[in-house]
């Protein structure tokens, strides 16, 4: 995962050696997320966060390209009742996610975009809360360690350099891992996708 993360890293780099005669402009990013997973049921929203940074290449007052690397604090949350209990579970799914942005200046300082994401499963923790039962474990093993998605989303930018941005990130692929069982048959036993609400604020100078 490291040297794809650093793969990613040199390309947006490089992106911005080659568009130096543009208005090329960095920084730090970070806000809330509101994580559920489709196609799971009776999952809830999960709140969590991501933090980061990104480069915005300008090409002209209407178009730009976003390149970011976030840390996202994902998943989901489920109640049921279990031998007359109350359980209350929450999946943590956290990711180090690259989206790459393509914005369009509507009116000045107010832009909408979208683009694709892909990301790196870093940490896969469910945690059970509730009767006789409580704990944490380690569930990484049971989820694909890469992801894909898409973003929609608006943003707003200050003369001042500091922005907000609200985004919708759907998921394309599944998240939990194929199993595979003793007659080498594969079955998928969930098609859960992640699907992420992002409200964030930042900075570029």
């Amino acid at each position: 995962m490291k040297k794809l993360v650093l793969s990613a890293l040199a390309v947006c780099a490089l992106s911005g050696s080659a568009f130096a005669q543009q208005e090329v402009k960095f920084g730090p990013k970070a806000g809330v997320n509101f994580a559920n997973l489709s196609n799971l049921d009776d999952s809830e929203m999960k709140i969590g966060f991501h933090v980061g940074a990104v480069a915005e290449i300008k090409f002209n007052d209407k178009f730009s390209i976003q390149p970011e690397l976030l840390y996202s604090a994902q998943g989901a949350k489920s109640s049921y009742t279990f031998l007359n209990q109350n359980i209350e579970s929450t999946l943590s799914l956290d990711y180090v996610n690259i989206p790459i942005m393509a914005k369009y200046y509507i009116v000045d300082g107010f832009s909408v975009e979208a683009g694709p994401q892909v990301g790196f499963l870093v940490k896969a923790e469910s945690e059970v809360e509730g009767g006789n039962m409580s704990g944490t474990t380690d569930v990484k093993d049971n989820f694909k360690s890469v992801d894909f998605g898409v973003n929609f989303g608006v943003a707003y930018d200050l003369p001042n350099g500091f922005f907000a941005n609200a985004r919708y990130n759907l998921g394309l692929a599944k998240v939990y891992e194929d199993v595979e069982l003793s007659n080498n048959t594969t079955v998928s036993f969930s098609d859960a996708k992640n699907s992420v609400i992002q409200v964030g604020v930042g900075y570029k100078f």
